[in-house]
């Protein structure tokens, strides 16, 4: 690249002074005065020449300061690209985590298969739970992220991605610290009676509007109360400031400190899984593949039919596979 005895020779062109361009560059005077005649022999040119107030360049001099700036900063883009290339020669897995879709369940896949991708490395990325910004978040994948891990029955979701179920989380209860049934080790349908039980609109999500139809059939005495579509923070923060309970699911209990997840006795679960492209590149396909055979041989069978199942929304309003009827 540009040779280095140039940043001396633009020291002492800038400061007009051995000495001062010393205490710039923490070198000292003679060790600048040595680089100067090693940059002007190598050079074959005569560059400075003193004068009673100090340093100027010759004319040659001049010529090569007005270049010198160009070629300095052209070498330094020069390595960041060919950095870049390296970089992007190295084979990265990006893996999405967030409050609500942490990448742990990931990890603890990527330990059990990694062997088969020896020259792989992981990168995770970060991103928000905001239910107005999550389906542009889904439709980065192949882009920002090339995983995403959680749960996942969304119609809208799912039409932006492929998924591979990994299993199920059971669907509990949440309430805040000071309800009258947080000291409950697990819960009764009927514990519910009088209370607003929050829970995403209808439409989306098959389980959960399977859910909402038992509830509402044979339960009326539980009122609900529609969240939007894909839960974030604010719909936890809501439960805790209302006083109302929330449906959600195992992994959850610990995303909000005021509030407290319970059991309850029914069978309601949902899928969880990975997440990628539509489009995906062979590497991830072959990653894809490799969690599936680990999936389906640690698997016992019931589980396999009821995830093949669950993981097709559509399929919930005459299959309530799964799920007591109360």
């Amino acid at each position: 690249m540009y040779n280095h005895l140039l940043d001396t020779f633009i020291a002492v062109a800038d400061c007009g002074s051995f000495t001062r361009a010393a205490g710039k560059l923490f070198i000292s005077p003679t060790a600048v005065m040595k680089q100067m005649n090693a940059l002007e022999a190598q050079l074959d040119l005569k560059l400075t020449e003193r004068t009673p107030s100090g340093i100027r360049l010759t004319k040659a001099g001049a010529v090569i300061y007005q270049d010198a700036r160009f070629l300095i900063d052209y070498s330094r883009k020069s390595l960041a690209s060919a950095r870049a290339a390296l970089l992007a020669e190295e084979r990265t897995f990006c893996v999405g985590t967030s409050l609500l879709n942490p990448a742990k369940p990931f990890m603890d896949l990527w330990y059990r298969v990694n062997q088969d991708f020896p020259d792989y490395k992981l990168h995770l990325v970060s991103f928000e739970d905001d239910h107005n910004g999550i389906l542009s978040e889904i439709e980065k994948l192949g882009d920002k992220f090339d995983f995403l891990i959680g749960v996942c029955d969304s119609r809208a979701w799912l039409s932006r991605c492929n998924f591979l179920p990994l299993g199920m989380y059971r669907k509990m209860i949440a309430v805040p610290r000071e309800h009258r049934l947080t000291g409950r080790k697990r819960l009764k349908l009927e514990d519910l009676y009088g209370e607003t039980l929050m829970m995403v609109k209808q439409g989306d999500s098959g389980h959960n509007d399977f859910i909402r139809h038992e509830l509402e059939t044979r339960h009326p005495e539980i009122r609900i109360e529609d969240t939007p579509p894909f839960y974030d923070l604010s719909v936890f923060n809501r439960c805790a400031e209302t006083g109302n309970v929330l449906l959600t699911i195992e992994c959850w209990q610990e995303v909000h400190p005021g509030l407290v997840t319970l059991p309850v006795d029914w069978d309601y679960q949902i899928p969880y899984g990975l997440l990628y492209s539509l489009n995906a590149p062979e590497d991830v396909l072959r990653f894809v593949k490799a969690a599936e055979r680990l999936t389906q041989a640690s698997l016992p069978e019931t589980s396999k039919a009821f995830i093949s199942e669950a993981s097709t929304p559509a399929d919930l309003q005459s299959t309530p596979s799964g799920t007591n009827k109360p």
